[in-house]
């Protein structure tokens, strides 16, 4: 089976174009998304991976469609292969049913590796170097003034039962770890400031 997958980011936005192209491609099945690719629960995305059986193909009219970063695609795609499944972006010439469609997409997946690599040969490089003029990486001990007040804010409220947790969170903007965090320090140290 040809199955189609079509996406667009918001509701604003429509699907003509990709519509169009999957239909001339040959598409028996199409998924229809309207959601931002950053979004990591695409329920139309896996309902169509629910589908998927050895032989099929997967059509999209670009990659970017598909996959919303780099190391993205190459997880679907691969799981597609794990599949045996087909994969084919019209508007960037990838078919993995061809030598020279693999080849493309292996070479994509060794870039995205590549670049991996190096973020983290250049994080490694400025920790040392950090390191090195006496920075110690992590997050700060202790709290800042903004936290300190919302920790004074917090216990006061609490212990006078003016208002309940889920009422301080939400006027704090702060989770419940933090929350309790906040009132330990407190009452660890009633001299904070």
């Amino acid at each position: 089976m040809v199955i189609g997958y079509a996406r667009v980011s918001t509701q604003e936005q429509n699907l003509d174009l990709q519509m169009d192209a999957l239909l001339r491609a040959g598409c028996d099945k199409i998924f229809k998304e309207h959601i931002s690719g950053k979004n990591t629960q695409r329920a139309e995305l896996q309902n169509m991976i629910s589908i998927l059986r050895a032989g099929d193909k997967v059509v999209v009219w670009k990659l970017d469609r598909l996959g919303r970063s780099l190391r993205d695609l190459i997880d679907l795609v691969t799981e597609f292969q794990k599949l045996e499944v087909n994969f084919i972006s019209l508007h960037d010439n990838i078919d993995t049913t061809t030598a020279t469609g693999r080849f493309t997409f292996n070479l994509f997946a060794s870039i995205a590796e590549f670049e991996r690599d190096i973020i983290r040969q250049r994080t490694k490089a400025g920790l040392a170097a950090a390191r090195e003029r006496g920075k110690i990486g992590g997050r700060p001990k202790g709290l800042s003034k903004e936290k300190i007040a919302k920790a004074k804010t917090a216990s006061l409220l609490f212990k006078s039962g003016e208002k309940t947790v889920e009422e301080i969170l939400r006027e704090l903007k702060i989770g419940r770890a933090t929350f309790y965090r906040y009132i330990k320090k407190i009452s660890e140290n009633s001299s904070i400031n």
